[in-house]
């Protein structure tokens, strides 16, 4: 499996994914709104994008879509309820279906609510596994739920998925947020020395070539997977004075992306 990322540069700060077999030279694109440099990037590497994969349906992740299938022909796949928000969705996947992409490459889906209700990520099963979460986990922080999204659900797929997976999996999220969500790590958390370190080397880092995380990183620098950390809890006493003593982790978990909501 080889894993293209592509920086779009724009404000949003999103992040497209070209992800091609190597042996035919087929390739998956993943959430490509820059569509010029989606195909652009496949050109130059000889590869055929076949398929796009939506992580959910918010118009920064689906509007290249229409550019993309009329250069290519690729077929659309999305969450299988999001058929009426993305337009012209040729498969709905629930989870555990799996994505082929040429001759070697399988992608399993992952179904992730909580940023929407509709949100799909893809884990590979390689050698190096790799998740694909588009907003439901940032490098260092998690989706926001504005815009159709639910804080209770979001809580459930990080506690029952996807910290569940293993250790070494790579992180590619759909958005470049890493700087300013150390600094909310360190809000929330000042004694987090993961975090403290990492920062120097992610401030004004150019993101087309930044580093990835792994989720064991992520375990370590991620407020929103530290739910029992004393230092966050406490810290959250602060904003929340009426919090229990010994307060959930879901309780932890909304609470804190109440506050991110505002930072």
């Amino acid at each position: 499996m080889i894993v293209e990322r592509i920086w779009t540069g724009n404000a949003y700060r999103n992040y497209n994914y070209l992800i091609a077999c190597p042996e035919s030279g087929e390739a998956l694109a993943i959430d490509p709104l820059d569509h010029e440099k989606c195909l652009n990037a496949a050109r130059v590497k000889g590869w055929q994008i076949t398929q796009i994969l939506n992580t959910h349906e918010h118009h920064d992740h689906t509007g290249g879509n229409a550019a993309v299938v009329a250069a290519t022909g690729a077929k659309v796949i999305a969450h299988y309820n999001a058929g009426s928000r993305i337009a012209g969705v040729d498969r709905g996947v629930k989870a555990g279906d799996v994505i082929k992409v040429g001759k070697t490459v399988e992608l399993e889906c992952l179904d992730t609510p909580g940023h929407t209700m509709c949100h799909i990520c893809l884990r590979s099963h390689t050698e190096t596994p790799a998740l694909f979460s588009g907003d439901t986990l940032f490098n260092a922080g998690a989706g926001n739920c504005h815009n159709g999204g639910n804080a209770e659900d979001l809580y459930a797929t990080f506690v029952d998925q996807l910290a569940r997976l293993p250790e070494d999996t790579l992180v590619y999220p759909g958005h470049d947020y890493i700087e300013n969500n150390l600094r909310f790590t360190l809000a929330r958390e000042p004694d987090n020395a993961a975090a403290e370190a990492l920062l120097p080397e992610v401030a004004g880092q150019d993101p087309a070539t930044g580093r990835v995380t792994t989720l064991r990183e992520e375990k370590r620098i991620n407020t929103f997977l530290r739910l029992s950390s004393p230092s966050v809890i406490a810290a959250l006493r602060g904003a929340f004075p009426d919090l229990p003593d010994k307060p959930d982790p879901k309780t932890v978990f909304v609470k804190l992306r109440e506050l991110r909501n505002k930072w």
